[in-house]
């Protein structure tokens, strides 16, 4: 398959074969989302309505810290904040219920501007994707020899594919996804093991063994697989 200005994006995310490539994928989306809003974008009107509406999350609350850009942070909580109070908190009519103000302010917990953006975004990369995994073999051996898929994103992959591929295509990318995610749950069932076992007084000493690194990280190897997100540890 030609190489073009929408394959460039997903051949960079499954070169490194170092993880869950879509994780990747959503982390270079991520990236881009959170540095556009908080350049010029952050004062455009159609992007601050947004953001005073949808809000952040935790996790992208965390990223936008991190851009060390805290005043437009600021700027951009301030006029959330004072939605918030002006439209929930502080809002005055006979027509907005006590149910009413409690739904409201419950959307608070899961709406995030970055979060519809980056959806958005994948969804556009998924549309390349399965036709590179369709139309191009190398590419299609490229998916099979990924150390691993993380569960969010097989789930993701599994509602995607019956949109996206047709019925003969369907079992053998279902087939090709599945060992991805039956051979890396197993091998990291066995190092999580490991790791309890080597708690045993008979076995002490062995887990600081070079040759047991697998089996020390198998715990945030673990929590990645499972939750898509690295743990932040010190």
């Amino acid at each position: 398959m030609r190489e073009s200005i929408l394959t460039i994006p997903i051949n960079e995310v499954f070169e490194p074969r170092d993880g869950c490539p879509f994780c990747r994928m959503r982390d270079t989306v991520e990236q881009h989302i959170c540095e556009y809003i908080m350049g010029a974008a952050m004062m455009e009107p159609d992007v601050r309505m947004e953001t005073n509406e949808l809000g952040f999350c935790f996790t992208h609350f965390e990223m936008l810290m991190q851009q060390n850009n805290r005043l437009s942070l600021g700027l951009m909580l301030n006029s959330y904040l004072e939605n918030a109070r002006n439209n929930i908190f502080e809002k005055k009519n006979i027509f907005f219920s006590k149910k009413a103000k409690a739904a409201k302010s419950s959307e608070i917990e899961y709406s995030c501007f970055v979060c519809s953006k980056v959806q958005w975004g994948i969804d556009h990369m998924l549309e390349t994707f399965f036709v590179m995994y369709v139309k191009d073999p190398k590419f299609r051996n490229c998916f099979k020899a990924q150390p691993y898929i993380c569960v969010p994103h097989y789930n993701m992959l599994n509602r995607k594919a019956p949109e996206k591929l047709q019925k003969g295509d369907i079992a053998q990318f279902q087939k090709d996804l599945d060992a991805l995610v039956e051979e890396y749950v197993k091998q990291l069932n066995s190092d999580v093991n490991d790791f309890c076992n080597s708690f045993d007084y008979r076995n002490a000493g062995n887990l600081h063994k070079p040759e047991m690194e697998h089996v020390r990280s198998s715990i945030e190897r673990s929590v990645e697989f499972l939750t898509g997100r690295k743990p932040r540890i010190k």
